[in-house]
């Protein structure tokens, strides 16, 4: 078992050379490679990095494709047999991929496992997600009756925010900041590859999706934990557009999943007003008492 680790670097050298660092110091006993990927990043010379890690596999591509192409091109260049998409603003503390593989390894059915991933203050990020579904989107509407649910309960329901990362799981799709997998998958989906559709967000769902319609689920490890910078703009202009393009890749995702269906476009109107009324509570909370919501 070998894990061929890709990370795909556009103009944040120190922040991938902290996450490099951290690979080698924690991964002790699973075998593996990095594969770094520079998307044609203007400010970094990709070879800097080979001064520091002379034992990466360097790849240098020609255009900025994304997130999903420059993961299919270093996908191309991997000898190992598990695959593990890890973003570049990751940090490990522990020996979080040896304890990933072992676990995918023993269990055939898992398409893509992530791990718990936290923000720098340690504060977990919501990565077990169910796909949205009418259902779904109408009992976050009545959030706090939901919080009168056993929490095992809710969290099995809903996942998201409701589910504190404290015990393993399945759930429909996981975060592409830690994303592993078995690369034999790949072979099982529509492309041969990673969908690339998606210049940048909403890959990791439409991924899973995929690999769900394969036959394999996604799920969710807590047994090892990693952390995701992974910084936001509190600015309200930078948030709303920043939200204009999720709902947009949501909106995509759905339509995928569901063709142009009167579920569509019922799901459509639920989740678009919902998404803004949030986006406006959460403005209205930075604006008056300087609290940030996640």
């Amino acid at each position: 078992m070998q894990v061929s680790i890709i990370i795909v670097n556009y103009n944040t050298f120190k922040i991938t050379c902290d996450c490099i660092e951290s690979i080698i110091r924690f991964t002790k006993n699973v075998p593996y490679e990095i594969i770094l990927v520079d998307n044609a990043s203007p400010n970094d010379n990709p070879d800097d990095f080979l001064i520091r890690f002379p034992s990466l596999k360097l790849i240098k591509s020609k255009e900025n494709g994304g997130f999903a192409k420059g993961n299919n091109i270093g996908i191309q260049a991997t000898s190992g047999d598990i695959v593990l998409l890890l973003n570049s603003d990751t940090i490990l503390t522990e020996d979080s991929i040896s304890v990933a593989a072992n676990y995918l390894q023993q269990h055939a059915d898992i398409g893509a496992l992530t791990v718990r991933l936290v923000y720098p203050d340690g504060k977990l990020q919501h990565t077990a997600r169910k796909f949205r579904r009418i259902r779904n989107e109408l009992l976050d509407l009545i959030r706090p009756l939901l919080m009168l649910l056993p929490y095992k309960t809710r969290a099995s329901v809903m996942l998201n925010q409701y589910f504190k990362g404290d015990h393993n799981t399945w759930c429909d799709w996981v975060s592409g900041a830690f994303m592993m997998f078995n690369k034999t998958i790949l072979d099982k989906l529509p492309l041969k590859k990673l969908d690339e559709r998606f210049f940048m967000y909403g890959e990791d769902q439409l991924w899973c999706y995929q690999f769900s319609e394969a036959g394999y689920k996604s799920f969710y490890l807590s047994e090892t934990t990693v952390i995701h910078i992974h910084g936001a703009s509190t600015e309200p202009a930078k948030q709303l557009q920043l939200l204009k393009k999720m709902l947009a890749l949501e909106l995509n995702i759905m339509k995928y999943r569901k063709g142009r269906s009167l579920y569509y476009y019922l799901f459509k109107a639920i989740f678009t007003t919902k998404e803004m009324l949030r986006y406006y509570i959460k403005v209205a909370a930075y604006k008056l008492f300087r609290y940030r919501i996640r």
